[in-house]
């Protein structure tokens, strides 16, 4: 609770009429910027949902394709043995180039490509080879399924951050320069009865004197 004039104190609102406008103007303000955040929310609200089933789906197509390659993996050890399987391994490393885009001015991954290694040298088996292939088909679900949860991960935090503001200033700020509003504008109303009483009082004596 704050006594008559608290809130005014509080926000160092000027004095007189050029109080009123100062408040006037600020509360503008807050208002256009609810507006703005609130219209920023819902607009990231609908976008992390298409995150969230993009992250989920990319995640399902990782552990799917991981569970493949597991499987041919062991069956190339089977044929060849550990060490055929560290032959056929690739001497160089793949590549991966990420694509960023906005959202309300919010930077995050649009999409990844994965570029595998070259392929081994002649003496890869079909077990081998199929290995090597299913390994890449999971290498590249994990690229994306990286750039589908790093992009919920920054829209969540995101959509937290604009619904914590659009808080703070619709259920606390506009509020406080409401309240301090209302306050002023008492104080102008006591001021002008207070005024008027003068005036009458004034107006009475003038006419007993005469």
């Amino acid at each position: 609770m704050t006594g008559p004039g608290g809130a005014s104190r509080r926000l160092a609102v000027p004095p007189g009429r050029a109080g009123r406008l100062w408040l006037e103007r600020r509360l503008g303000i807050a208002r256009r910027g609810a507006d703005l955040l609130d219209r920023k929310l819902r607009i990231l609200q609908h976008e992390l949902a298409a995150a969230r089933d993009s992250a989920a789906r990319t995640e399902r197509e990782w552990t799917q394709s991981c569970a493949e390659a597991e499987t041919w993996l062991l069956r190339s050890a089977l044929l060849e043995g550990q060490r055929g399987s560290r032959l056929t391994a690739p001497g160089k490393l793949a590549e991966v180039r990420i694509s960023y885009t906005m959202t309300m001015g919010v930077r995050h991954p649009a999409g990844a490509v994965y570029t595998p290694p070259p392929a081994v040298g002649p003496w890869t088996t079909p077990a081998a080879a199929e290995a090597a292939r299913a390994w890449a088909a999971a290498l590249n679900a994990a690229v994306q399924h990286a750039a589908a949860a790093s992009t919920l991960r920054i829209l969540d935090a995101e959509t937290t951050a604009t619904r914590q503001r659009l808080h703070a200033i619709r259920d606390r700020w506009i509020p406080r320069l409401e309240e301090a509003k209302a306050e002023l504008e008492l104080t102008f109303d006591e001021l002008e009865r207070a005024d008027a009483a003068r005036l009458r009082m004034a107006s009475r004596q003038q006419v007993r004197r005469a």
